[in-house]
């Protein structure tokens, strides 16, 4: 059973020291989320703009040889905007679950993509309301305990706010006989 473990920082210095840890603890660029306001110490995001959702939620290495640092190491770096919430730069499994909030007119908004990852709702709507203020989200795919426990060391030892776990959202039924048939 795949569970979430996620929490909030203040710092993108925090940010790259915390997928620094992750990736020395044997964690791998696809189980890694990073996300973070785009006015939260992005200077030099600010010659590549790409904030239409639809058309450039995931803008691949180009944006990964921008963000560079420890945060470029991450898989799937994107930059897009959520009405309502404004310009993101988001890193990890979490670029597919913001895109399709972008694409669909942001129904539900930010809240509503961090719940389709398994965070319970009102934990959501406080973590919308956080990044909106700056703060930054970083969260972590843990297939085992062992993995659960070394990501929340890594984040309390890091200072991370509201460090939490929760089991990962499922795909629909149908997906899953689906995947099923092809293996």
């Amino acid at each position: 059973m795949a569970n979430l473990v996620y929490c909030l920082i203040e710092t993108r210095d925090q940010a790259e020291d915390i997928v620094e840890e992750l990736k020395d603890a044997g964690f791998a660029n696809d189980q890694i989320s990073v996300l973070l306001p785009e006015t939260q110490g992005t200077r030099e995001f600010a010659h590549e703009k790409h904030t239409k959702a639809p058309e450039g939620a995931t803008t691949g290495g180009a944006t990964g040889a921008v963000i560079g640092g420890v945060l470029g190491w991450l898989a799937g770096i994107g930059a897009l905007t959520i009405p309502g919430v404004g310009p993101l730069i988001a890193a990890g499994p979490i670029v597919s679950a913001l895109a399709g909030v972008g694409a669909g007119a942001a129904v539900g908004g930010l809240a509503g993509a961090l719940i389709g990852m398994g965070i319970p709702e009102y934990e959501a709507k406080r973590y919308e309301t956080k990044i909106k203020a700056g703060n930054i989200l970083v969260s972590v795919h843990s297939d085992d305990r062992e993995q659960r426990e070394t990501a929340k060391d890594i984040f309390e030892g890091a200072g991370a706010e509201d460090v939490s776990t929760t089991e990962e959202a499922k795909p629909p039924k149908g997906k899953e006989r689906h995947r099923e048939r092809r293996l």
